[in-house]
């Protein structure tokens, strides 16, 4: 589906979609997968969801990204409100004009693909405190 179509399919889908979601039956359709060139030649693999998978995903992280914000360091700037790349240069030079030596930079490349998937849900269960992610969290832990 184009985005153009959203409108459209949404106006005509919302009862069955929202009830499939609130029944716990909405299953995200597979990513397609792509892959993009990085400057040093190596390749960047992508997960690219449907359109409308897109829109809940992105519903989800409103209501959920300001709860966890503040559990995040303040020396943290990737993908985070009201913080970019600049901000984070910027600081390092503060620290190296502070006399600090030592600068790290970790990139979590494939983080969610090696992260215990049972202690990540039980701590957003601790973060946003309701009852659904805990009956997820068993849910995962029954079909692991």
């Amino acid at each position: 589906m184009e985005i153009e179509e959203l409108d459209g399919y949404i106006r005509e889908n919302w009862d069955s979609i929202r009830e499939q979601i609130r029944g716990r039956r909405y299953r995200p359709q597979p990513v397609r997968r792509a892959e993009i060139p990085k400057p040093n030649g190596d390749r960047r693999e992508l997960g690219i969801p449907t359109v409308m998978d897109r829109v809940i995903q992105q519903g989800i992280a409103q209501v959920i990204s300001p709860m966890c914000e503040p559990w995040f360091s303040e020396n943290s700037y990737g993908f985070r409100p009201s913080r970019n790349c600049e901000m984070a240069v910027r600081e390092m030079l503060r620290f190296l004009n502070e006399g600090y030596e030592w600068i790290v930079d970790i990139d979590l490349e494939r983080f969610f693909d090696n992260v215990p998937q049972d202690r990540l849900m039980s701590l957003v269960h601790n973060i946003i405190n309701d009852g659904d992610t805990e009956s997820l969290i068993r849910k995962y832990l029954k079909a692991g």
